[in-house]
């Protein structure tokens, strides 16, 4: 449970307040059966465009819709009682000027019934922040590796080494006094990160970053290790669920092709014998 002693959802003022003070726990979910796990441990559950890689095998977040996050959205509301939900606003969403991006975070709120969305970019977004935060559309910002513009970096590799630090020191700089109420800071030195913190009044999670952030994020299937095939430096394996799902998987099909599965305790007799549960056995 998080320390936060807090049983109403918590919102986005909450979060803004926990600036310096216990750590940020934040996870994403894309399923109702997922967000119930994580609703009792986690102050933010962001609903990322991760969707598209996690699970639905796309090769990037570029091709994810705003029907997806809609309808990923709309799942995760259905587990939550406790924690923000934040929704990603996917590419091509948001980009094109505030009055596009107010009308599809607009959308993202009336729909899925999340508390904010988060959006990526730096001092280019500082317009579009201000713009929806001044119309009731909180925005968390994210700053940092973007992934929306894998194309532009050339792959997901790290940002903001040597002289590149003052750039997304200034990105950070510009969503804060926007009106972000905390910013996502993924992939940068621990350095810079740590130098990030200390300078701005918003709370920062981190991926891949600092330990000194306000808060931490990971996809909740790479901390799951519910993939074996992928191993990134900045996630811990809490768990190795994907080689625990083979193996059980492996031991299904094995016994299916002995015909020991099902067994006798598996199958209905033509007359019910007990009552287990409320149910004829």
């Amino acid at each position: 449970m998080s320390t936060t002693g807090a049983s109403k959802t918590l919102t986005p003022p909450d979060i803004a307040a926990r600036k310096g003070n216990t750590p940020l726990v934040c996870l994403t979910a894309y399923t109702t059966p997922i967000a119930r796990l994580v609703d009792p441990h986690c102050d933010v559950v962001l609903v990322g465009d991760s969707v598209g890689m996690v699970l639905h095998g796309l090769p990037s977040t570029l091709d994810v819709t705003l029907e997806m996050m809609i309808m990923h959205g709309q799942a995760v509301r259905r587990g939550l009682e406790r924690a923000l939900m934040v929704v990603d606003m996917p590419f091509g969403s948001y980009e094109e000027g505030p009055e596009q991006a107010f009308r599809n975070a607009a959308r993202v709120m009336a729909e899925t019934g999340c508390a904010a969305v988060k959006l990526e970019g730096g001092e280019a977004m500082a317009e579009t922040i201000r713009f929806l935060a001044a119309r009731g559309v909180p925005v968390m910002a994210h700053v940092g590796l973007t992934p929306q513009a894998v194309n532009i970096f050339g792959g997901y590799r790290v940002q903001g080494r040597g002289e590149d630090g003052e750039r997304i020191r200034r990105d950070a700089l510009a969503v804060a006094e926007a009106d972000a109420f905390a910013v996502v800071l993924e992939k940068v030195p621990e350095t810079l990160a740590r130098r990030i913190t200390g300078e701005i009044a918003i709370p920062t999670i981190g991926i891949g970053a600092s330990p000194t952030c306000d808060g931490q994020v990971l996809v909740v299937d790479d901390m799951l290790g519910l993939f074996s095939d992928f191993r990134p430096k900045f996630v811990k394996r809490y768990a190795e669920l994907g080689d625990a799902a083979s193996s059980a998987i492996t031991a299904y099909a094995h016994e299916v092709r002995e015909r020991r599965f099902p067994a006798a305790e598996h199958v209905f007799g033509d007359v019910p014998a007990t009552v287990k549960g409320g149910e004829a056995a």
